[in-house]
């Protein structure tokens, strides 16, 4: 009995392995597709069309402005009254500068970035290419000539490329000014002190840390939300699925892929 309930979870755990490799590779065969169709579209006089790209950074960087500048505005001022508490057990609260400046550029500013616009455009994303499939768009798509992948998820991907940088930089901003208002009221520190200390301490590579993750997040937000959009086969309820499943995914990758990243550069 017990050799065929450990028979089981075994074979259980090889299909889980079998199903995630070939997921894995399913995700990457689109990585790949998408940058050809990106790079060499226009060879193949089947382009990505600018005016789509431009529309989906709309949706994916614009309309994202509110959410990640508000949480990037209260995650610096929380580090901040984090840094200051700590830091005054050892009488050098002046010292959360440092703490908080290197914090934001290298770490919390991307994450904070991607995982936002991971629960607001993954999922939207999953849905999207997952309610054509069911409708069979996806199949009107490839009788008419059109390639999905170019159709659909380049532009997502060029967008992302574009816009996730560029609200990684705007979340710095404000999470700094979060932590220089409260350093302001709490530490009578001037903003303009605070931020004078700031871009003394921090270095280009810093800053350049923090846009290459934001890069790798939106490679990983586009592609995980167009897969788990593509495999949708079981009507509403498999878009629900697939749209939860896709935001889970997401966050789970984006957390992954900073740890490995910050291992290999903080070496």
């Amino acid at each position: 009995m017990a050799a065929e309930f450990l028979s089981q979870r075994v074979e259980a755990l090889g299909r889980r392995t079998a199903a995630a490799l070939a997921e894995f590779g399913y995700i990457a065969a689109l990585l790949v597709e998408a940058c050809y169709w990106l790079l060499l579209g226009h060879w193949r006089r089947q382009p990505v069309r600018l005016p789509a790209v431009f529309r989906e950074a709309v949706g994916v960087g614009v309309a994202a402005i509110p959410v990640v500048g508000l949480a990037a505005f209260a995650t610096g001022m929380m580090l901040a009254i984090q840094g200051v508490y700590t830091l005054r057990t050892f009488g050098a609260e002046e010292q959360v500068v440092i703490g908080v400046a290197l914090s934001v550029a290298r770490e919390f500013g991307p994450l904070i970035t991607g995982i936002f616009v991971a629960g607001r455009s993954g999922s939207a994303i999953a849905a999207r290419i997952g309610t054509m499939q069911i409708s069979q768009e996806i199949d009107a798509l490839r009788v008419i000539g059109i390639n999905p992948v170019r159709y659909l998820v380049a532009p997502i991907l060029a967008a992302m490329l574009l816009t996730l940088p560029a609200l990684t930089v705007l979340a710095d901003l404000l999470a700094l000014l979060g932590a220089a208002l409260y350093c302001a009221g709490d530490l009578n520190l001037p903003v303009g002190i605070f931020f004078e200390r700031t871009f003394t301490i921090l270095r280009v590579a810093d800053v350049l840390d923090g846009l290459t993750k934001s890069l790798l997040f939106a490679v990983v937000v586009t592609l995980i939300g167009a897969s788990n959009g593509f495999s949708v086969t079981a009507g509403a309820e498999g878009v629900g699925r697939a749209t939860t499943r896709s935001v889970v995914l997401c966050c789970i990758a984006i957390i992954l892929v900073d740890m490995v990243f910050t291992f290999f550069t903080s070496r």
